[in-house]
């Protein structure tokens, strides 16, 4: 099932909102002052071409320099983002058909808000809370 929405999601939405990202960190990367941005915008574009079965989680060795870059982040792109992601979401979510793609884009949100110290990873690498046991999919 994670495959075919993520084919749907790739056709319909994830090819262009990927482009928009990588275009963003090519962009980045000319000015060398903004690298880090631009790898965060590549990482979101990864993110953006396949995004079911995938999570964001907290890489656990960020620092104070991503958390000043991510604020820096917030206020130059990552509110703008944010808003398009929902506005795209809201759009999707009217037709019955797109709610799994409106998700999708649900989850795109917390990344663009603050990318820097956040991985990506399989649904499956992902730890379950003590006690919890995680259905095969």
């Amino acid at each position: 099932m994670r495959t075919l929405l993520n084919v749907i999601w790739l056709v319909l939405c994830g090819f262009w909102t990927a482009a928009g990202y990588v275009l963003a960190g090519v962009l980045c990367c000319l000015l060398i002052v903004t690298i880090p941005f631009g790898l965060a915008s590549f990482r979101i574009a990864n993110f953006a071409l396949w995004p079911f079965g995938r999570t964001l989680v907290h890489h656990p060795h960020s620092g104070a320099a991503s958390t000043i870059g991510n604020v820096i982040w917030l206020v130059v792109a990552g509110w703008w983002l944010a808003l398009g992601h929902l506005v795209t979401a809201i759009c999707l979510a009217v037709t019955i058909i797109g709610i799994p793609l409106a998700w999708a884009n649900l989850k795109l949100i917390p990344v663009s808000l603050v990318p820097l110290g956040k991985e990506i990873v399989p649904l499956d690498a992902v730890s379950a809370p003590r006690g919890y046991v995680v259905p095969a999919a």
